[in-house]
C-alpha cells in the first residue's frame, strides 16, 4: 500500500476562514487597528503574513518592538471585539461544511480543531454553532509555545484524537497554516476562502477546494472507501 493509498482516519480543521468564511471580518479588524497605531498595511499583508499565528506572535511583529504584558492584551482584546462586533451578525458554517461534518461524525471519523484563535473567538463560532460536542478535541493557541506555521498545533490534535499525524486529514486556508499542518505530517487540503490555489499548493496542500461541497473521488476513497 503506497501513502497515497493509506486510509485517513481522523479528520483536523482549522476553525478561521476554514470552517467559517470569517477572515475578512478579523483583516479589517486588524487592518483598523494598524491605523490606529500608524501603521500602513492592507487586509493582504496581514492575510499572507500573519494568519495562524497567536496574537502575541502577531503584535509584536507588527509594531517592531517587544510589549510589556499590560499593552499586548489591550492590543488584542481591542481587535478582538472589533472582529467579534464585525462578524457575529454573520455566524454561519462556510459552505458544505455541516453535511461533511455530519458525514464524518456518521463514518464514526474522529474530528479536532487546531486554531491560533484566543478563547473568546472559539467560543463565539464553536459554541455559538454548537460544535463542541462533535469534535473530540479542540486545541488552542495557548495549548502550544508556538503557533503556525510550526507544527506544534496540528501534532497536538493528532495526539488528542489517538491517531498518526499521517492518517489526519487536515483542512487549512492560509499559507502559514498549510505549512503547519503539512510539516506535522499531514496530508493538507487548501479551502479557497482567502488564499490561491497555486498558494496553497505551493505551501504544500495536497488538493485545494472552494468549500466542502465535494470532494475529490481520492479523498472520498481513503476517508469513506467510496469512490476511485
Amino acid at each position: 500500500m503506497t501513502p497515497s493509498d493509506t486510509p485517513l482516519r481522523a479528520a483536523v480543521f482549522d476553525m478561521d476562514g476554514t470552517l467559517v468564511d470569517n477572515m475578512v471580518f478579523h483583516n479589517q479588524a486588524w487592518v483598523a487597528l494598524a491605523r490606529k497605531l500608524g501603521l500602513s498595511l492592507t487586509a493582504d499583508d496581514f492575510q499572507t503574513r500573519f494568519a495562524g499565528k497567536k496574537n502575541e506572535e502577531i503584535l509584536p511583529e507588527l509594531l517592531g518592538r517587544a510589549l510589556a504584558p499590560d499593552e499586548l492584551e489591550r492590543l488584542a482584546d481591542e481587535k478582538e471585539n472589533h472582529y467579534r462586533t464585525l462578524y457575529r451578525p454573520h455566524l454561519r458554517l462556510h459552505r458544505g461544511a455541516e453535511a461533511f461534518i455530519s458525514r464524518l461524525r456518521a463514518a464514526g471519523i474522529p474530528m479536532a480543531i487546531a486554531t491560533a484563535a484566543p478563547h473568546g473567538n472559539r467560543e463565539l463560532v464553536i459554541d455559538g454553532l454548537g460544535l463542541r460536542p462533535v469534535f473530540h478535541r479542540i486545541v488552542g493557541a495557548e495549548e502550544v509555545s508556538r503557533g503556525k506555521p510550526f507544527p506544534d498545533i496540528f501534532l497536538a490534535a493528532a495526539q488528542g484524537l489517538g491517531v498518526d499525524p499521517s492518517q489526519c486529514l487536515a483542512f487549512e486556508d492560509a499559507i502559514l497554516g498549510v505549512m503547519s499542518a503539512h510539516d506535522a505530517g499531514m496530508p493538507v487540503v487548501g479551502i479557497t476562502t482567502t488564499t490561491s490555489s497555486t498558494q496553497l499548493r505551493q505551501a504544500g496542500a495536497l488538493w485545494t477546494l472552494p468549500d466542502f461541497t465535494t470532494l475529490p473521488p481520492e479523498l472520498e476513497a481513503r476517508l469513506f472507501g467510496v469512490g476511485s
